[in-house]
């Protein structure tokens, strides 16, 4: 089996260069685990994470990694061996990611939000930004497409890095600029992105698949040797779609006005593509698809898969893991199912998922998480049987000082099978505690038994915490999630409360002491709690939530260029508009009862800030008690450390005023 090893002595030894920069950070990896008789600073659980991402070199011989040190991001690049490469602040950029182009280059993933102008959908756009970085000096440094005026700044996509004729080309997304005005400044002409190759060492790109037709949207597959293999072609009008080979042949076809189709990879041997389709009761498929032509099949039929590990060579399936009480790894090459075993294996009781790997999967980088754990991420050198920590992402938060995390099982009014995660406040007993209840955002995602950074801050105060996945939940199949559907307000509200009163029958919480939080959808749910329900809490706090659904509505359609897709989608997921105002908080604040906080991001382009804002109009006028915190140059990810540990500190604030823990 792998031998875990948590020791600074033991990270040393393999990269003593990181070991070097733990070792400068306020608590490294042996001081994070040890033990402390005081509850962390706020600020433990509100700034960034230490550890941002990490990346492995396609060689397995070079670490990137993306750090905090005392709010600020910066790059570090080590070979295993333990030479140094790089140690580069990276200012205030939003980075949200690293990785490699090949084994010389380095490239960070980061947005920004950029006010639009005259003749756009939205007023601000997030847009993503890829830098490629040459460790010898040798290649073009700077943003991808930089070098040209006729595209746009900015990357709509990664397919992949493919070596041609020796060298390094990346398959990018981008936005194609008019260059024939008279002013002779390039001007936009639409946002539907071309497919670029792009020579990573020169910074030149090739246009190698052309953008969609006007209320049309494209994506591709690109194969080993670098060829557009396979397009797929949505008309966003009626929902017609289609998939071709690289000739032009069309391989299936269909028609679906809510969801369309959309590709996935190429099957194990290259043979065929795999794809996905929703049907008519909301349930998807994967279907396998020869690229020679033939009738599809359905792929994976009733395995439900946590995740694919895919070539990022070639494309193609290398495997996957699937989901269930005791989760399964499968991989197609008998050699990879072995060394993903002994991983897994070396690591039985924490949440273990793997980040980045070599093709061979001989080295690895993982995170872990979970009771007695902050945030870990490890190197693992399988052929050696070695894991090494090169990371914390919470050095501050001791193993003591993690609550106890577990999951609850319960059921809706109607049934329905529902669960939950409950954190506890360490040192406490689980009896009679006070309750915040943390809905999660999406609303189709889900929390799962795992360190919660905004869970546990509240857990450090002395609260239990609770975190239901309520009807329309990923990660359960697709019938619950359906059942989310034309529920906002409605028995996705009730599947919270229902949690609520499990944890009080079981004695474990206190009904007349709760109070309810969340973000996003989370939002709307916390304003919902107050407004749509009643007589459940005692304050509510919505970061950057929904208030009035029939401006999401009418915001998201128009930002979408009017597409009948996103309005069919909406619809089928919202219910009716005309019923819109009945499960909107923002029409009820005359009713609210009790006191609410509004906080939010200027510069969200997800949920606009607006929303809080006639939310907050809505209670002024009605007379009932709220506040509103307004984070400056913050978007909807809480992407900057001072504006996420001001939210966290108002939040915790706000729900100690008004339901005590003591």
């Amino acid at each position: 089996m792998i031998r875990t090893c948590l020791t600074r002595a033991g990270l040393a030894r393999l990269v003593p260069a990181v070991a070097l920069m733990l070792a400068a950070t306020p608590g490294h990896a042996a001081a994070a685990k040890s033990e402390s008789a005081q509850a962390p600073t706020l600020s433990a659980y509100g700034e960034l994470p230490g550890v941002v991402d990490f990346a492995l070199s396609p060689d397995g011989t070079k670490l990137a990694s993306v750090r905090n040190v005392k709010n600020e991001l910066w790059l570090i690049v080590v070979g295993t061996d333990g030479t140094g490469y790089v140690r580069a602040s990276l200012g205030a950029a939003k980075v949200r990611a690293v990785g490699w182009a090949d084994n010389n280059t380095v490239t960070l993933t980061k947005s920004d939000t950029v006010p639009a102008g005259f003749g756009f959908t939205a007023a601000k756009y997030e847009l993503t930004g890829t830098v490629l970085i040459p460790l010898d000096g040798t290649g073009e440094k700077g943003l991808v497409f930089s070098r040209n005026n006729d595209i746009m700044n900015t990357t709509r996509g990664f397919y992949g890095v493919r070596t041609i004729d020796g060298r390094s080309v990346g398959y990018y997304g981008g936005i194609a600029l008019d260059t024939s005005a008279m002013s002779g400044n390039p001007t936009f002409r639409h946002g539907r992105p071309y497919l670029y190759a792009v020579d990573i060492q020169t910074n030149r790109p090739r246009v190698v698949a052309r953008a969609a037709s006007e209320d049309h949207w494209r994506d591709w597959l690109v194969d080993a040797a670098g060829a557009v293999a396979v397009m797929i072609d949505v008309d966003e009008t009626n929902g017609v779609w289609r998939i071709e080979n690289a000739r032009g042949q069309a391989l299936t076809r269909g028609k679906d006005k809510v969801n369309g189709a959309s590709l996935i990879c190429f099957n194990h041997d290259g043979t065929g593509v795999i794809f996905e389709l929703t049907d008519e009761d909301g349930k998807s498929h994967w279907y396998e698809v020869p690229l020679a032509g033939g009738t599809p099949s359905e792929f994976l039929e009733g395995v439900d898969v946590e995740r694919l590990y895919i070539d990022r060579t070639s494309n193609l399936l290398l495997g996957y893991r699937k989901m269930g009480e005791k989760p399964e790894t499968v991989m197609y090459d008998p050699v990879l199912q072995a060394k993903l075993a002994m991983i897994f294996r070396a690591f039985p009781d924490r949440n273990v998922r793997l980040m980045d790997w070599t093709g061979n999967f001989n080295q690895v980088v993982l995170r872990t998480d979970g009771n007695k754990d902050s945030g870990t991420w490890f190197f693992v050198d399988v052929p050696g049987r070695r894991a090494d920590p090169v990371g914390d992402e919470h050095a501050a938060i001791p193993a003591s000082e993690v609550g106890a995390i577990s999951e609850v099982d319960y059921a809706a009014q109607d049934g329905l099978k529902l669960d939950g995660v409950l954190t506890l406040p360490p040192g406490r007993e689980a009896k009679g505690l006070p309750l915040v209840v943390l809905p999660h955002g999406g609303p189709h995602a889900a929390d799962e038994v795992g360190f919660d950074w905004w869970a546990q801050a509240f857990a450090s105060r002395g609260y239990a915490v609770f975190q239901p996945n309520f009807r329309g939940s990923t990660g359960r199949g697709d019938s619950f999630r359906n059942a989310g559907k034309g529920e906002w307000g409605r028995k996705m509200q009730t599947d919270i409360s229902d949690g609520v009163a499990e944890l009080v029958t079981r004695g474990l919480v206190d009904p007349r002491r709760a109070c309810i939080v969340g973000a996003s959808y989370g939002g709307y749910a916390a304003l919902a709690g107050v407004t749509l329900q009643h007589g459940l809490y005692r304050c509510a706090v919505s970061v950057a939530g929904v208030a009035d659904v029939g401006l999401m509505y009418r915001t998201d359609v128009q930002e979408s260029g009017g597409s009948n897709m996103t309005r069919a989608w909406l619809r089928e997921d919202l219910g009716d508009p005309r019923g819109f105002d009945a499960i909107s908080p923002r029409a009820f604040a005359a009713s609210a009862d009790a006191p609410i906080l509004l906080i939010h991001g200027k510069d969200d382009t997800v949920v606009p800030f607006k929303q809080s804002l006639v939310m907050a109009d809505a209670l002024k006028d009605a007379g009932k008690p709220y506040e509103m915190v307004v984070l400056k140059q913050e978007d909807h990810w809480l992407s900057r450390s001072e504006t996420r540990q001001q939210m966290l500190e108002a939040a915790v604030a706000f729900v100690e005023k008004n339901n005590p823990a003591k």
